[in-house]
């Protein structure tokens, strides 16, 4: 059984929205394997947040640092790691659906059993659409 995916058969490529800490060349592997897609581009946004000041409009100029015209924000495949602040990562979450008209897919990390020192690599890809869409129907 093969783990992995060629180049060739890669279906689509995506665009990486990153708003925590950069990435390793093995977790973007590891990104392109789970989602069977090309990794053409990440654009790095770091969260440093003011902790003393509103949330709200931080995240709208994090946002505004993300070179993407409104279509691309509706078009473009696009995959979140998403801050580690989970109050950034709920105001950022609302910001992105109303751009782009949908809720994302979002890249959860995880540690590294035992590793020293300490590394992270990609525990799952999250569609949340797909939560979304599932928990509407128990409503």
């Amino acid at each position: 059984m093969r783990n992995y995916i060629l180049e060739s058969e890669k279906s689509t490529v995506m665009t990486l929205l990153n708003f925590s800490h950069p990435l390793t060349p093995a977790q973007l592997a590891q990104l392109e394997a789970l989602t069977g897609a090309g990794v053409e581009r990440v654009i790095a946004v770091p969260a440093q947040f003011d902790t003393g000041q509103p949330f709200v409009p931080q995240v709208a100029a994090l946002l505004a640092k993300v070179s993407l015209t409104a279509e691309e924000w509706q078009t473009s495949p696009l995959l979140i790691v998403p801050p580690a602040l989970n109050f950034i990562t709920a105001v950022l979450l609302a910001e992105l659906h109303g751009r782009m008209g949908y809720f994302p897919a979002i890249v959860r990390l995880r540690p590294v059993a035992e590793s020293v020192p300490p590394r992270f690599e990609v525990a799952e890809v999250i569609n949340l659409q797909a939560v979304r869409e599932r928990a509407r129907r128990a409503r």
